[in-house]
């Protein structure tokens, strides 16, 4: 399975990296907006699959109290309509799809309060047909395979951002290397994480494996 989550995340950086090259853009400029959609695609996924949970094990009356709230106690983040990677896909190409995606991150912060202000919705820098180029690629992301397959390939993409930004890669990711040996420095048996620069969260799922891997029980 690491090898097709392998071929996977080099698939889909290749025909990203590719878009980014037969354009204007530089890494710095591609790369929040293109995690960014990443993010929203794996938003999707989260959203539909607690969806379907409730839908499937939720009395009429009690379907009808289901708020953005339930779906934050689940695991996931509440998506509008508008918001749904799959509605995004299917605009006809006459459409403003540079306004719609960002709309749709919009429409994600409205929803999920916690997020307000976070969201990438710079996407007018980006020419129509390599936008929608990039909504296909990552349409074909296969949560399914089991695994961390969004955290795999956000790590990914992070990874291969900050090489090409060479020296200033450092500036916004930590290889993985590096905070697994920050980790196994701090031993979190038990207790609580400060990470006051967590960009991607790193730090928490390392600290989160080290854990499991050492049995630690409450």
């Amino acid at each position: 399975m690491v090898a097709n989550h392998s071929e996977v995340e080099k698939k889909l950086w290749s025909a990203a990296d590719q878009l980014r090259a037969n354009s204007k853009l530089r890494g710095s400029d591609y790369s929040i907006p293109v995690l960014g959609l990443i993010f929203l695609k794996y938003a999707e996924h989260r959203f539909l699959h607690v969806k379907q949970d409730l839908q499937a094990n939720l009395s009429p009356r009690r379907a009808q109290t289901v708020t953005p709230d339930t779906y934050k106690a689940r695991g996931a983040m509440y998506v509008p309509d508008e918001a749904l990677y799959a509605n995004l896909v299917a605009l006809p190409e006459g459409e403003d799809i540079a306004k719609a995606v960002s709309d749709a991150m919009k429409a994600i912060e409205e929803a999920n309060p916690d997020l307000s202000g976070v969201l990438p919705k710079d996407y007018r820098r980006f020419d129509k047909s390599t936008l929608i180029e990039l909504l296909k690629i990552f349409n074909s992301i296969p949560f399914d395979m089991g695994g961390d397959v969004f955290g795999r390939i956000y790590e990914y993409f992070l990874s291969n951002f900050a090489s090409s930004e060479g020296q200033r890669g450092g500036e916004f990711f930590t290889p993985q290397s590096i905070v697994k040996l920050i980790v196994e420095i701090l031993e979190p048996y038990n207790g609580r994480i400060f990470d006051p620069a967590c960009g991607s969260g790193g730090m928490f799922v390392m600290s989160e494996k080290f854990r499991q891997e050492h049995a630690y029980v409450e």
